[in-house]
């Protein structure tokens, strides 16, 4: 899927040189992922769009100083990351309830039918449980070891792509992750997801 064509010294000439098609490149690749990994670190819909509006609007600005010593997606992430800090000291969420306007979007097309029919009972409600339990614990996990979590693990980030874009050593990074899966271990543990060892 991904073309190694993008990370190249004349890529990131041609973004150092504002070329439209450049930029168009950019956000097709990537404006799925970088929505995905906003939504990922708990945003609701509209703060995810928003994010990634901010994001895409600030990796246009810093395009003229992009040297092309990290990849385009390292450096989309490092913003997005950065944002995600910014977002956080300028709102508070509970995460813990859906906007019903949300629900309504995600589960109904506008004749108001199914987006996607529902799954017999029996099938979903084990995924279900594992996924609200899990998105939970997640919770409990401090900022950046959860954001690392997420853009290795959910994301998919090699280690050196998630080092640069969090500014964070590779030895510092494993710590973060080994303590974000630990926490996320322990937690399902107690809630009887997984037994104890």
């Amino acid at each position: 899927m991904q073309d190694e064509s993008i990370d190249t010294p004349d890529f990131a000439l041609r973004l150092r040189s504002a070329d439209r098609s450049a930029f168009e490149e950019v956000v097709r690749r990537y404006l799925q992922q970088v929505h995905r990994t906003a939504r990922g670190a708990g945003l609701n819909r509209q703060q995810a769009d928003d994010l990634t509006q901010a994001t895409f609007v600030a990796f246009f600005e810093a395009a003229p100083r992009f040297e092309g010593r990290s990849t385009v997606r390292t450096f989309l992430l490092g913003i997005l990351y950065r944002k995600l800090q910014e977002a956080r000291r300028g709102f508070h969420k509970d995460r813990r309830h859906d906007d019903i306007d949300e629900v309504v979007e995600r589960r109904f097309d506008e004749k108001g039918g199914w987006t996607q029919p529902p799954r017999a009972a029996d099938h979903s409600l084990y995924d279900q449980e594992i996924v609200e339990h899990t998105a939970r614990c997640l919770e409990t996990v401090p900022e950046r070891q959860k954001l690392a979590f997420l853009l290795r693990e959910v994301e998919g980030l090699s280690t050196q792509e998630a080092c640069n874009a969090l500014e964070v050593s590779v030895t510092n990074l494993g710590v973060m992750l080994y303590r974000a899966r630990n926490r996320l271990r322990e937690c399902l543990e107690k809630q009887g997801i997984f037994g104890a060892a």
